[in-house]
């Protein structure tokens, strides 16, 4: 392991894991389940689920990757428990399982750049985008950006990711800061803002089956969590620099670019009239261009910016998810980076072609990934670090946090064992109640 890649500084780390953690699930997915679950309902149990499930979750991804200096599946070997290695071998499916639809997205995005720089979505951007989101041309971008994502991971954490991402992650924030100014400016501002950001309690009391899973899903899916891609990237940490303060930094951020995002969507939508919950992984393709479509120049420059957000953000999250495969064979089979990173964006973009076919099958594929695999995957960590791993975990917490983190790292495995362990178990049985069989 001695001569094993790590990152060159702190920042690259969590510029890395925040790159991963912001991706499509922020900017995609988020306004579009944001919408259709309750608004600002929604919004407050994502919150309540980044605080009591999300950050103790990525501090145990951390844990076990740092301690181990290993890949996802091969880290339960190095610790003395490979038993466990199911665990590794979960997250790593469950991430080659969600990049096989997430380029195929990537690629709508693509497209939308060179849409939203004409200004034009076709006379109805709804059947605009039942034209090109399926089909040949569909299948041919999602090829393009599976491409690109290969030739990130390619080049290694140095010289690929940590690079890449020391660029995208500032440049994402740059960009949503801009756009969320010209949505204040908007006439429809004040209203999307009190249905953003101000819940009705009713609405998540009547709807808790559906808005808890659906809040929990999206909050484990937007921090990277169940993908073993934190374990992957912690591996790589060659230091004792403090994980409660890493955890903290990727949480905030990535929760702060969600909120951005919903920021910039909501008053573009609200001052045309566009109804803010169109349904479906299509919404923003959908409702985001209706909504541009009056806005003359500025509607292009406006919708150029928030695609090319889109794509960086969705760059920096499927390097990510290809770099847990990749580096889980290249560690513990000994195989070359760049042949087993071509190897592996092949058989992504033919596991990706019902996807990019019909949207029935994407829709299915998201479904089985944020209902079922993330939190089983969630659930099985949780399990052996606060119960297996527990003396070792809170040792390695405590690794570089100084005397003051030392009340905190009992804490945290208290509410591993049991406020984690619990609110998992409960949305594990809420989301296999959600699911839907295959289409057919």
């Amino acid at each position: 392991m001695s001569d094993r890649e790590t990152w060159t500084t702190r920042l690259g780390f969590i510029l890395a894991s925040v790159g991963s953690a912001v991706g499509l699930g922020n900017i995609w997915r988020f306004p579009f389940q944001t919408a259709t679950n309750g608004g600002a309902a929604f919004l407050f149990v994502y919150l309540v689920a980044v605080v009591v499930i999300g950050l103790p979750a990525i501090l145990a991804e951390f844990v076990v990757g740092r301690r181990a200096e290993m890949s996802a599946i091969g880290a339960f070997d190095e610790l003395g428990h490979p038993g466990w290695r199911a665990v590794g071998a979960l997250g790593v499916f469950a991430g080659f399982w969600t990049l096989s639809y997430y380029s195929v997205v990537g690629g709508w995005v693509i497209r939308y750049i060179g849409q939203a720089a004409m200004g034009s979505y076709g006379s109805n951007p709804k059947v605009f985008f039942g034209n090109v989101s399926a089909g040949p041309e569909a299948v041919a971008l999602h090829a393009l950006f599976m491409l690109l994502a290969v030739g990130i991971v390619a080049f290694g954490i140095e010289g690929g990711i940590e690079r890449a991402t020391k660029v995208m992650v500032p440049a994402i924030v740059l960009i949503l800061v801009g756009l969320v100014g010209y949505g204040a400016s908007l006439a429809g501002a004040g209203e999307a803002y009190d249905y953003f950001l101000t819940p009705d309690f009713g609405v998540i009391v009547a709807n808790a089956p559906s808005v808890i899973p659906a809040a929990v899903g999206q909050a484990l899916f937007s921090l990277s969590l169940g993908f073993a891609v934190m374990i992957t990237y912690a591996s790589y940490i060659d230091g004792d620099e403090s994980l409660p303060v890493d955890g903290l930094s990727i949480a905030v951020t990535n929760t702060a670019i969600g909120i951005l995002a919903g920021l910039v969507v909501f008053p573009l939508l609200f001052t045309q009239g566009v109804g803010p919950d169109t349904s479906g992984p299509g919404a923003v393709f959908i409702a985001l261009p209706t909504a541009l479509s009056d806005f003359g120049a500025a509607g292009r420059v406006v919708g150029v910016a928030f695609f090319v957000v889109i794509l960086i953000a969705a760059l920096s999250s499927a390097i990510s998810l290809l770099e847990v495969a990749v580096s889980y064979l290249v560690d513990t089979h000994g195989f070359e980076r760049r042949r087993t990173t071509a190897v592996l964006g092949v058989l992504l973009f033919l596991l990706g072609i019902p996807s990019a076919w019909d949207t029935a099958w994407l829709s299915w594929f998201d479904s089985i990934a944020v209902n079922l695999l993330l939190p089983v995957a969630v659930l099985l960590l949780v399990l052996f670090v606060g119960w297996v791993l527990a003396p070792d975990a809170v040792d390695e917490l405590r690794i570089g946090s100084g005397d003051s983190f030392d009340d905190l790292a009992p804490l945290w495995l208290w509410s591993l064992r049991t406020v984690v362990l619990l609110a998992v178990l409960v949305t594990v049985a809420l989301s296999v109640t959600e699911l839907t069989g295959a289409p057919v």
